[in-house]
């Protein structure tokens, strides 16, 4: 006898070939499928031998020994696949289901059904099937008493395709499919109480962001036009604010002017690009410009020949960015917020004019040792490395610029600061510093930044919850430290 589940994925069956049943616990599906003819034979496995005695009381009882081969096997790691149509893996976790796949030869199979069954974290099941090669063809919800369950059928495809977050959440359900928006209004639900959770825990950002997941999964996601997203972001970051030598805007624009997704990055390098078109974004939003000197020529390996040739448009916030209040140097200010108390009011380190400029200056009410702050930065710019200068020292006066700031050192000695927190520090400066008994924080130019990013998403996840804003997976330090 088998449930609701077991039926929903034998109803999957091809049944042109062995049809595998992973962690096949009493054999009841094995012997179903032989006996209701759907294939001629079956390799049952399972990781302990208590199932498998089980499963061979099955088969014997059905009078089906000749035609299901009883494994013992950790996952598919000792099963044979030759042959083998459909592998059914149903009733565990989708981390779980995701390791048996990637650990097995399955990914090597041209024309092999995967009939998957788990019983929790199915957005990282459909997001590594993509990775692996795969793609959803189907998916089922199965009510069994008050739970839903999730199907998912995938095979493989040529065909390079990533999932965002938000689409693995939302799965692939048919439009029709009523216990599909049963299972989704409860991951709304769900999401929901995550987003309460976390702004009570004041963590807004990812607050918002659950939010906008649970608004997604209630409404799913819709598009909107470019020059609307160009309009918000030009009231929070104004583009005139930018240097006379910079080039944000948007700079690239798609044939349609509008877009459902969106990817964020510090740069937009060619594997950014790909990861864009992977991910079926029509938007991309960089700090740094893709255009920021004449072009003469745009040739075929040029990351703007690659936007224009995937009808991705981008939109690059740099000095602009860095300038605004909330922007880059803003978000620096209010991680330290976070962990150290002010004395008083910050105050703008270098000043460009209307009460605006690059980063800022805090005095902490209580002097710290500068190797303990050096701790604090790592935590706060998730970097792996913060070069500080040599001597010890306690500092309470502290000015900061994101990106490359070294040669601000002078205006931060002038302006009575103990130290300076940038990165892209050159060795003259330590040198000079070393000399003025003054300290020195380089926690690295791609580390200073990236944390904008997630504020980014969040103006934009609150403004328009419909879209699916992502931040990119390339975007990472270039630099690796050995």
């Amino acid at each position: 006898m088998i449930d609701n589940r077991l039926k929903a994925c034998m109803d999957f069956v091809r049944g042109n070939g062995i049809v595998c049943d992973v962690g096949t616990d009493h054999g009841y599906l094995a012997a179903k499928l032989i006996n209701k003819g759907i294939c001629e034979k079956v390799i049952a496995s399972d990781i302990n031998e208590g199932p498998l005695d089980s499963a061979k009381r099955t088969v014997e009882k059905n009078g089906i020994a000749d035609k299901v081969e009883l494994v013992l096997s950790d996952g598919l790691k000792n099963v044979s696949l030759e042959g083998v149509s459909d592998i059914v893996i149903a009733g565990m976790g989708g981390e779980t289901i995701s390791a048996i796949i990637d650990e097995s030869d399955v990914k090597g199979i041209c024309d092999v059904r995967l009939i998957l069954q788990p019983m929790t974290k199915c957005e990282i099941l459909r997001k590594n099937l993509y990775e692996y090669g795969f793609e959803i063809v189907n998916e089922k919800i199965v009510k069994d008493g008050e739970k839903l369950y999730v199907i998912i059928v995938a095979e493989p495809t040529l065909d390079k395709q990533l999932l965002t977050e938000t689409e693995a959440l939302y799965g692939f359900f048919d439009d029709d499919d009523e216990l599909a928006v049963q299972y989704r209004q409860r991951e709304s639900e769900r999401l929901m109480k995550i987003s309460d959770k976390l702004k009570i825990a004041d963590r807004n950002e990812e607050s918002v962001h659950y939010k906008a997941l649970s608004y997604k999964m209630a409404n799913g996601t819709d598009y909107v036009n470019i020059r609307e997203i160009y309009d918000y972001l030009d009231s929070l970051y104004p583009f005139k604010l930018q240097e006379s030598y910079d080039n944000s805007g948007l700079l690239v624009e798609n044939s349609t002017m509008e877009c459902s997704r969106i990817l964020l990055t510090l740069d937009i390098r060619n594997d950014v690009v790909t990861e864009a078109s992977e991910k079926w974004a029509e938007l991309i939003i960089s700090h740094h410009p893709v255009i920021f000197n004449p072009l003469k020529k745009i040739d075929r390996f040029s990351p703007v020949f690659r936007l224009i040739e995937n009808g991705i448009g981008a939109i690059c916030m740099h000095t602009n960015l860095d300038i605004a209040d909330g922007g880059t140097n803003g978000v620096i200010l209010r991680k330290l917020a976070e962990k150290f108390t002010f004395a008083c009011e910050p105050q703008i380190f270098d000043e460009t004019g209307d009460n605006v400029g690059f980063g800022w200056i805090v005095t902490l009410e209580n002097a710290v040792n500068s190797r303990v702050f050096a701790s604090a930065l790592k935590e706060i710019f998730g970097c792996e490395y913060v070069r500080m200068s040599r001597k010890s020292t306690d500092i309470s006066r502290i000015a900061f610029c994101s990106g490359s700031g070294g040669s601000l050192v002078g205006l931060a000695i002038a302006k009575n600061c103990d130290a300076l927190i940038t990165g892209d520090v050159k060795h003259d400066v330590w040198m000079d510093s070393e000399n003025c008994c003054f300290t020195v924080f380089d926690c690295g130019h791609f580390h200073t930044e990236n944390l904008v990013l997630s504020e980014i998403r969040r103006v934009l996840e609150e403004k328009f919850p419909q879209l699916d804003v992502e931040i990119a997976s390339g975007t990472v330090d270039p630099c690796e430290y050995i």
